[in-house]
Order: structure tokens, then sequence, then C-alpha cells
């Protein structure tokens, strides 16, 4: 039986960032018609860490604190909650309300609060925090969106062009498939065709079927039948987007060359295995890094090339937020190889 990632917030918390304008306009239709999309919009990171600094040491969570702007002219902030648990969280509202009430004290803004409920329960639907005493009563309201109500809306999956659409069909396949390894491995072959069907170009392809891989994790046995039949698929369509995966699947890479060393019952076979999969770690790493803040030095290449597999891994979760090369050059000063 699969058993789930336990940080499936990571790739919620990427796929947001890459798509975030497309996930307000499928999730929160109204809220989207009043932001002026013309105009670049913010991820405010320290801002979040100084109104929710118990998310760096406690429960993880995958909150975006983003700066729009209105049609008006206005500056608004928008607080995005994914709540990824599987489990009902009975301080849900009052934590969302929290978050609110900080952000207007501390920097005298509005803000709209928004949760995508991903948890699998049909009755728990938090969306206000309220309380009603003789003299004092506080009403406050959260927009909401349950990904488990979207089963029965699956036609309208299937046939939208937003990239959130793909997000939510992998979500729902991932639990319903939770015990179900071969149909697991159907359902994510079957949505990773679908992203050639609707026409996506190269990087679109990726950057989704980073998150069906995810998200649809198989075991090592069927994990093999996939690739091959992936493979397949996109040397009959003439479009090896994925199967370019190495540069996505650094992991893969490092079991692939364990598995190698071991079948050939020597040591060096297992080392170069590790030292492969390190390499395309890296590759990966300085890749992603070019996408996030532009060509980089020499220097700082040289730097990451000395990083270990756990020095990359963290630098791999940092560098989502990293936007110039000053944020990296940063984050090196402060974590040595």
């Amino acid at each position: 039986m699969t058993q789930p990632r336990s940080d499936q917030d990571s790739a919620w918390k990427e796929i947001l960032r890459q798509y975030f304008q497309e996930a307000i306009l499928f999730f929160f239709p109204q809220t989207a018609e009043q932001v002026d999309w013309s105009r670049p919009y913010e991820f405010l990171d320290k801002e979040f860490q100084q109104i929710a600094p118990e998310a760096e040491t406690g429960k993880r969570y995958t909150d975006q604190l983003v700066k729009v702007w209105l049609k008006q002219g206005e500056e608004l902030w928008l607080l995005i909650h994914v709540e990824v648990q599987a489990a009902r969280e009975p301080e849900f509202a009052r934590r969302m309300f929290i978050y609110n009430l900080r952000i207007f004290d501390r920097f005298n803004r509005p803000a709209i609060s928004l949760a995508i409920l991903c948890d699998p329960s049909t009755t728990w639907r938090p969306e206000s925090f309220n309380f009603d005493y003789p003299d004092t009563t506080l009403s406050f309201r959260f927009g909401r969106v349950k990904l488990l109500d979207y089963r029965e809306r699956w036609s309208e999956l299937e046939q939208s062009t937003n990239p959130f659409a793909v997000v939510v069909m992998a979500h729902l396949k991932a639990q319903a498939t939770r015990k179900d390894d071969q149909q697991r491995k159907f359902w994510k072959l079957t949505l990773i065709r679908s992203l050639y069907e609707r026409g996506y170009g190269r990087q679109e392809v990726i950057n989704l079927f980073r998150f069906i891989d995810w998200v649809m994790i198989l075991p090592e046995a069927l994990k093999q039948e996939f690739w091959r039949s992936l493979k397949t698929y996109e040397e009959e369509r003439q479009m090896p987007f994925i199967t370019s995966v190495e540069e996505i699947g650094f992991e893969r890479g490092l079991q692939q060359g364990m598995e190698r060393g071991l079948q050939q019952g020597v040591e060096r076979g297992i080392e170069q295995g590790l030292q492969q999969g390190l390499q395309q770690q890296r590759s990966l790493i300085l890749k992603q890094l070019q996408r996030q803040v532009g060509e980089l030095p020499d220097a700082l290449r040289g730097q990451v090339d000395r990083f270990s597999s756990t020095g990359l891994e963290s630098l791999a979760e940092a560098l989502l937020d990293f936007t110039t090369v000053s944020d990296l050059q940063n984050w090196l000063s402060q974590n040595k190889p």
C-alpha cells in the first residue's frame, strides 16, 4: 500500500507560486475579478513570518501572503492557506482569524483570507470564527473551498484549461488510490497524458508533472513500469518533455545508481551510483536557481557544487523564496558547505 508523503505542503507551495494567478481565478473567482492582474503581485514572505513565527518552529503549513492591486488602484493583501494535513484541526478557524488580525494590527492592512481544504472529511467545513456576548459580538468569515467537492464536478475539471484543474484532479486521485497502487499508476499516467492533450507547452508539462509525481508516489516496482509507459507515450508523440526528467527526478537517479551498485555487488558500484545521483541533484538545483534568479556567477556555482546531499536539500527548499542573486548570496553566506 502506498504511503503518502509527509511533506506535500512543499509541492503545494511550489505550485501556488508558479500559478498563483491561476489558483485565485480557479478557486476564488469573485476575488480574482477585483484584482488588476496587469500589475505584478508580490509574495510577502518576511511579513508573513512576522505574523506567524510559529510556522517556522511548529507544525508546517502552506501559507502564502501576497500583495496584489485592485482595479481601483488600491493595494490589497491576500492570505492564502492550504490545509494539506489529513486530520481535522479544531483551531483552524481561530488561527485564520488570528493571522488576519495580526496583519491588520501590525501592518494596518486589511487582508482577504482564503482557505483551500485538502482533507478527506466530507463534514469538516470551517468558514468562520465568532463569539457573541451581551456587549460584544465578533463574526469573522473567510473564503473556503473544499477539494473533495470537485469529485462531483469531474467533467468540469477535464474541460477546464486552468492548470489548477489538473492539480485538483491529481490530489483527488491520490486520495482515492491510497490503498490501490495499480489504480494510482493508471491515473498518474492518465493525468500526465492529459497534459499533452490539453496543449500545454514543455514548461507547463514539467511544472504540473512535478506536482503529480510528488503527490502520487508509487512503489518501486510500479514506478519502473510507469516510467517505461511514459517513455513509450512520449516517443509516440515525439514530445520528450518529461523523459528529460533526470532534470527533475534526482531522487530517482540516486535510487537507480544505488540499485546498479547493489546488483554489481561491489562497493565501488554503490559509490558511483551515489555520486551520479548527487551530481543530478546538483544539476537540478542549479537549473532551478537559474529559473528563479537568472544567470549565476561561476563563483556561486562553485559554492553550490561543494554542498553535500543534505545541504542541497536545504537549498532546494529555500530557493523557492529567492527572487534575486542577492537572495542566493545571503543564503550561502549563512549556510556553508
